[in-house]
C-alpha cells in the first residue's frame, strides 16, 4: 500500500499561527478531515479546530472540537444538537480554572449538557433523535462524550487500537436493555403480526434500536440523554482518531477502518474509509467519517506504525490511580502509552453529577446542576434519592436542581410513568436507528 510522504517543510499558516498565540512547542498539531455520502440527509458534523478558549481572550488556551450527530427520524435533533450542544458544555463549565481543574470538571460538564440539550429539545415538540459523538481534544488529552451506536476509535502512534465511545445498541449492550425493561419499556424484536419476530432489539412503543440518545420524545424518558464519558491522555508520539456513523461501522470493522487509511492524510483517510465501507453493498445509509490527526509539532502528516509493522493491537488503557491528584500535564506519558484518565457510563444522573470536594467546590453551589439556572434558598432539589444521609457523608446535600430538570431526572430513572402506546405510534422510528 501506498503510503503518503510526510511533508518536509512546515506550511506558513502554522508558523504564523504559533507565534500569534505564542503556542507552546510540546502542543500538538490537531488536523482534521472528513468524507460523506448522504442518502437521507440525517447525518451533521461539526469541525472546530479552535473551538474556543479555556481562558476568555487568550489564544495559547484554544481546544478543538469534532462531534458527529447522526439523526434518525428527520434531522431537527441532529441538527438542533450541532447549534446548541457545545454552548451548553461551556455553560456548564466554571470560569477561572486552571487547565488541569478544566480537564477534570469537563466531564460532569459534558453530562450536563447533553442532559440540558435533550431537555430544550423536547420543549420545542421535536420528535426526531439523533446519536452523538463528540470529543474534545486540549493538547494531548481527548475527552469523549457518546450517546447511540457512531463510535470513536484511537490508533496510537505504535499502531495500538483503542475504543473510546460505548455501543447503546440493545442489541450490543444487556446491561441498557435491562435498565430501559425496568423503567417500564419493552424491549424486543419487531413482532409482524403473527408471523416471527424479525430485526435488531427494539424499545417499545416507538421501535428504536437505541438505549441512548438526544430527543426521540416519542418513545419515552427511558432513552436517556446521559453519555458514556471517557477521558484519555496520549503520548507526544499523537495518535489518529476515527469517528464514524453507523452507515461504516455496519460494514467495517475497526481493524478494515485503520488498515485501508493508514499513512494517508486525514481528508484522504476518511474519503477511503467511506469508499471502503459503501463498496459491499452500496449506498445503504448516510455514511459520514471524521478522521483527526494528533501530531506532534512540524510533523504534518501521519506516518505508519514501525513499532508493531503495522499490526493492529487491541490493547487495555494505562489507568490513573484513582488517588492520584488530576493533574495532567507535570509530565508527559511514557512513550507510545495512552494514559486513562477518566471513565464513566453510569445512567445515574446523581452519579454522574457529584463529584468530590476537590472539584464540587469549583461549581456554583446554588445553581441547578444541568441547567444552570441561579436557584433561591431553599429551592433546589438534592440530586440524590437520601439527601440527609449523603449530607452525613459529604457535609452537604447537592448538587441541586431546579424543579424541572429534577422532574427530567426522575423520569429518566423510571419514577415518572414514560409514554405508552395509547399516546405514541410504535412503529414511528422503525427504519431509523
Amino acid at each position: 500500500m501506498a503510503m503518503a510522504a510526510a511533508a518536509a517543510t512546515v506550511p506558513l499558516g502554522v508558523l504564523l499561527r504559533r507565534e500569534v498565540t505564542s503556542e507552546r512547542m510540546e502542543r500538538p498539531d490537531v488536523l482534521c478531515g472528513e468524507a460523506a455520502r448522504s442518502r437521507k440527509g440525517e447525518d451533521f458534523t461539526l469541525l472546530l479546530a479552535e473551538a474556543a478558549h479555556r481562558v476568555a481572550g487568550d489564544p495559547s488556551t484554544s481546544f478543538s472540537v469534532f462531534a458527529l450527530f447522526d439523526g434518525h427520524n428527520g434531522s431537527g435533533a441532529a441538527i438542533y444538537a450541532k447549534k446548541n450542544l457545545l454552548s451548553n458544555v461551556l455553560r456548564a463549565t466554571p470560569s477561572g480554572l486552571t487547565r488541569d481543574e478544566w480537564l477534570a470538571v469537563l466531564p460532569r460538564s459534558l453530562v450536563a449538557a447533553f442532559v440540558k440539550t435533550d431537555k430544550d429539545l423536547q420543549a420545542v415538540a421535536e420528535t426526531s433523535g439523533t446519536t452523538v459523538t463528540f470529543v474534545i481534544i486540549d493538547e494531548w488529552v481527548v475527552t469523549v462524550a457518546s450517546v447511540g451506536d457512531s463510535r470513536c476509535i484511537l490508533e496510537s502512534a505504535d499502531g495500538s487500537l483503542y475504543h473510546l465511545s460505548a455501543d447503546h445498541r440493545f442489541d450490543s449492550n444487556r446491561d441498557e436493555v435491562e435498565r430501559v425493561t425496568a423503567c417500564g419499556s419493552k424491549v424486543g424484536q419487531l413482532n409482524v403480526v403473527g408471523g416471527p419476530e424479525v430485526g435488531p432489539l427494539r424499545c417499545w412503543p416507538g421501535g428504536l434500536c437505541l438505549s441512548r440518545s438526544i430527543g426521540d420524545i416519542d418513545v419515552g424518558e427511558c432513552i436517556i440523554p446521559v453519555p458514556h464519558v471517557k477521558q484519555v491522555k496520549l503520548s507526544n508520539a499523537g495518535g489518529r482518531i476515527i469517528i464514524a456513523s453507523d452507515g461504516v461501522w455496519d460494514d467495517l470493522s475497526f481493524e478494515m477502518a485503520l488498515e485501508c487509511s493508514r499513512g494517508y492524510p486525514s481528508d484522504i483517510a476518511a474519503n477511503r474509509i467511506v469508499n471502503e465501507a459503501i463498496l459491499p453493498r452500496g449506498l445503504r445509509d448516510d455514511t459520514t467519517c471524521i478522521v483527526v490527526d494528533i501530531l506532534p509539532p512540524e510533523k504534518l502528516a501521519p506516518s505508519p506504525p514501525t513499532k508493531w509493522q503495522g499490526k493492529i493491537v487491541n490493547k487495555m488503557f494505562c489507568r490513573k490511580h484513582p488517588d492520584m491528584s488530576f493533574k495532567t500535564d507535570t509530565e508527559y506519558a511514557e512513550p507510545d502509552v495512552v494514559e486513562e484518565l477518566f471513565e464513566d457510563g453510569s445512567a445515574m444522573l446523581s452519579k454522574r453529577l457529584t463529584t468530590g470536594y476537590a472539584l464540587q467546590r469549583m461549581f456554583e453551589p446554588s445553581s441547578c446542576a444541568v441547567c444552570q439556572l441561579r436557584l433561591a434558598y431553599g429551592q433546589g432539589i438534592s440530586i440524590h434519592a437520601n439527601p440527609l444521609q449523603h449530607e452525613k457523608m459529604q457535609g452537604w446535600q447537592g448538587p441541586f436542581l431546579c424543579r424541572s430538570c429534577h422532574e427530567k431526572k426522575e423520569a429518566m430513572e423510571g419514577k415518572r410513568r414514560p409514554i405508552d402506546s395509547s399516546t405514541a405510534d410504535a412503529f414511528s422510528h422503525v427504519g431509523g436507528a
